[in-house]
């Protein structure tokens, strides 16, 4: 297999971009619905119309490819939920930004799971430049939940002793082991308890009557 070639040309004509996304794009496909070990460049190479000299053009192997899958996924999860993740600043935020999650599972049929969580799950021990990628994509996920939490608790929304950072963290563990059952059970029912208690417990830590109905 090809090897010491740069993941990414250093410059790209527009056809040139167009044609590593649409590479990326099928990869991204091909994995979601076979696996990373279960998918092939033979697959990727189909599902995109490309000749083996264009995917290795752009790509050095397999792994440099996962890798641009990881960072297209993670755009994808992160793009999903916009622009609600980018204004979690509010508890009629959380809670549309919450109804925004369970109704996606039921257009899916509680299908797929998290795309990066299953990424994450596959790689985790196997790729550690991978594995490094998807720990970027939830660190911007967590960021994004955080920083709504940190502006309530700015406000003075938020008890004094409320931790943003921990509440965060916490609200996006609840999040991928919600879609996980709901995936296996295909049920939305882990999913709803999951967030619902993360926001029962941010509900008790608003400091007046009117944080916790906003």
């Amino acid at each position: 297999m090809p090897s010491g070639r740069p993941a990414t040309p250093r410059r790209l004509t527009t056809r040139g971009a167009a044609t590593r996304e649409r590479i990326v794009a099928a990869a991204a496909a091909e994995i979601f619905k076979r696996g990373v070990a279960g998918t092939t460049l033979d697959h990727i190479k189909a599902a995109a119309e490309v000749s083996s000299s264009q995917l290795y053009h752009y790509f050095a192997d397999k792994d440099a490819l996962v890798v641009a899958v990881v960072e297209h996924q993670a755009q994808a999860v992160l793009d999903s939920q916009e622009p609600l993740l980018s204004q979690l600043d509010s508890l009629d935020a959380l809670r549309a930004w919450r109804d925004h999650l369970v109704a996606h599972q039921y257009r899916v049929r509680c299908a797929g799971g998290c795309p990066l969580g299953t990424l994450g799950g596959e790689l985790a021990e196997t790729d550690p430049a991978a594995r490094t990628e998807v720990a970027a994509g939830f660190y911007r996920w967590e960021a994004a939940i955080r920083h709504g939490l940190t502006a309530m608790h700015q406000r003075g929304d938020l008890a004094a002793e409320a931790d943003p950072e921990r509440l965060a963290t916490a609200t996006l563990a609840a999040l991928q082991g919600g879609l996980m059952l709901t995936q296996i059970t295909r049920k939305t029912s882990p999913l709803e308890a999951a967030l619902d208690e993360m926001l029962a417990h941010i509900t008790a830590l608003a400091t007046t009557p009117k944080a916790a109905t906003q």
